[in-house]
């Protein structure tokens, strides 16, 4: 039987394939969080430390007016209601109260010229590295003010600053910053609980205790504030050397 003849293609030269063409270059991807514009963050790193040590005055001036009290309802509570102790009585609430209102002036000054900083370094950060946060704007702000979210989110934006900040080469670690959230938390917590029990004491005795819990609270918040300004001493610091470096050293 003969076989049927073949079909195939003679063997000669074989045609190149055409060569790809280049795919056009993407647009350039717009920053998540808009346009960013990098400012010194110096001198309002330097306000805002300088408030938070007046912070720190007026808590140590609401300590000793904490112990004054503490050690006048204590005697109260042991049943001392002599003309010397009704004084020093009216005294500590004179002083208490003068306290509250340094303690309050100066967080409320603290408090705006922070966020004026916090806004500022997280704008810088966002030159620095365009992607690297998970919070939007809107959140770096209203983020402390959020019930809750004043719990976690200011932290985490924190974070991604920080991050973004590092200049490069240099390596740094998220130690401080956990620290000092771990005291504001507190501080937060403490202070809630310290106000509660000092507005419902009706006794010497309640107001022995509850002045015993507005004075720990008052140390807290001096350690808190404290650590604040270390955060704000090394953050600015960092984005300030990183500034110096130039973009090559952006989004490293």
């Amino acid at each position: 039987m003969t076989m049927p003849p073949s079909h195939s293609v003679p063997p000669g030269p074989v045609s190149p394939m055409p060569a790809a063409r280049p795919l056009p270059p993407l647009p350039p991807l717009p920053p998540p969080n808009g346009t960013a514009v990098l400012r010194s963050p110096v001198g309002l790193g330097r306000a805002a430390v300088a408030l938070l040590a007046l912070v720190i005055a007026a808590d140590l001036f609401a300590v000793w007016a904490d112990w004054t009290m503490y050690d006048v309802s204590g005697a109260l509570a042991g049943g001392d209601f002599g003309d010397g102790v009704q004084r020093r009585a009216t005294d500590a609430d004179t002083l208490v109260a003068r306290s509250g209102y340094a303690q309050s002036a100066a967080m409320v000054g603290s408090v705006v010229v922070f966020l004026i900083w916090f806004l500022r370094v997280r704008g810088n950060a966002e030159v620095f590295n365009p992607y690297g946060h998970s919070k939007s704007r809107t959140w770096a702000g209203w983020g402390w003010f959020v019930p809750l979210a004043n719990l976690w989110f200011p932290r985490r934006v924190t974070l991604d600053i920080w991050d973004a900040s590092v200049p490069a080469g240099s390596r740094s670690g998220n130690a401080l910053v956990n620290v000092w959230w771990t005291f504001w938390v507190l501080v937060l917590l403490a202070d809630r609980a310290s106000s509660s029990a000092y507005s419902k004491a009706g006794t010497a005795d309640e107001i022995h205790d509850a002045a015993a819990q507005v004075m720990f609270s008052d140390v807290v918040d001096i350690v808190a504030a404290a650590l604040a300004i270390l955060v704000v001493l090394k953050l600015t610091r960092m984005q300030h050397l990183k500034a110096l470096q130039g973009p090559a050293a952006y989004a490293v």
